[in-house]
């Protein structure tokens, strides 16, 4: 099929490899524009494009779709499908109407639970039992669109959103060619109205850990928030990032060290295997012992 990509970060990247390698035609790769990154803050391309232009395929990032030109330039590729996976821009009408089939979307949770920015790191914090990714054929809604296809998959017990990510991009890479080789079998299916929740983007207020809380919400928010943007905690003066953690037996004041790396909670405790200090490399615990005075107490 001829098929317009739009995508940005590294969740995008293995769809627009899958894609290629099943032989579809990219007429063009849609993504955000580079910004400032860096010491030097020189505008850096988003890995959408880095991948895109290493591939050989023609690359645009307009800052928006809302205008007449943009719109015409979309529609001028031809498309027969646009493809959409963690673009960033809300695309109008006149572009999800514009190629033949419409524009499906990988969505990385089970619709219609965790619409929205950030599902990845919901369901984590949330404590679910499982994920998994959804095509979309995309409506204006956010999210609402009928379902083509769902593929689900277990969130493991000390998953972070980091490792869970990495498997749904590539459970959505694989779906999407699937779901494009049925595509005239796929039966589109309403999202039912039960059940919906929406995944607020995550605000780095919530990131400092209340070890007031129960152990299980404690460790649900460290793992869901790693690797970004990373729940942290007062250790010895320093703000550090907790990483990795599992729920273990153990009692005493919250903040309290009651064994290596070892924190009681409100109730029970957790265990922190993985951790970063300002301005090091985050550390698997034994190699973070070894480099710091543990405190008593965290605050």
């Amino acid at each position: 099929m001829r098929i317009v990509f739009m995508g940005t970060p590294d969740f995008s990247v293995p769809v627009l490899e899958a894609l290629v390698e099943a032989g579809h035609e990219i007429a063009c790769v849609y993504c955000q524009p580079p910004r400032p990154a860096g010491r030097g803050k020189k505008d850096r391309p988003t890995p959408v494009q880095a991948r895109a232009e290493a591939l050989g395929l023609p690359v645009r990032h307009p800052a928006s779709l809302k205008s007449p030109e943009a719109q015409a330039e979309f529609a001028a590729l031809g498309a027969d499908v646009g493809v959409v996976v963690a673009y960033g821009l809300i695309l109008p009408q006149a572009v999800l109407d514009a190629p033949e089939h419409g524009c499906l979307n990988i969505h990385a949770s089970l619709l219609p639970r965790w619409r929205g920015a950030a599902p990845i790191h919901r369901a984590v914090m949330a404590g679910d039992d499982e994920t998994g990714v959804c095509i979309m054929q995309m409506e204006a809604g956010l999210d609402t669109g009928p379902v083509l296809m769902c593929r689900s998959t277990p969130i493991g017990a000390e998953e972070t959103t980091g490792a869970l990510h990495d498997r749904l991009s590539l459970m959505g890479a694989e779906a999407i060619v699937e779901a494009l080789e049925r595509l005239g079998e796929l039966t589109p299916e309403p999202q039912p109205e039960a059940g919906v929740t929406y995944a607020a983007k995550i605000d780095k207020a919530e990131a400092r850990i209340d070890w007031s809380r129960p152990a299980q919400e404690v460790d649900r928010l460290i793992r869901g928030l790693s690797p970004f943007p990373g729940a942290w905690c007062e250790m010895a003066g320093e703000r550090v990032k907790l990483l990795g953690s599992k729920v273990v037996a153990g009692e005493g004041a919250p903040g309290t060290m009651i064994g290596p790396l070892t924190v009681a909670c409100g109730t029970g405790a957790v265990a922190i295997t993985r951790a970063q200090r300002p301005g090091k490399r985050a550390m698997d615990a034994g190699e973070f012992l070894r480099g710091v005075e543990m405190p008593e107490r965290l605050g």
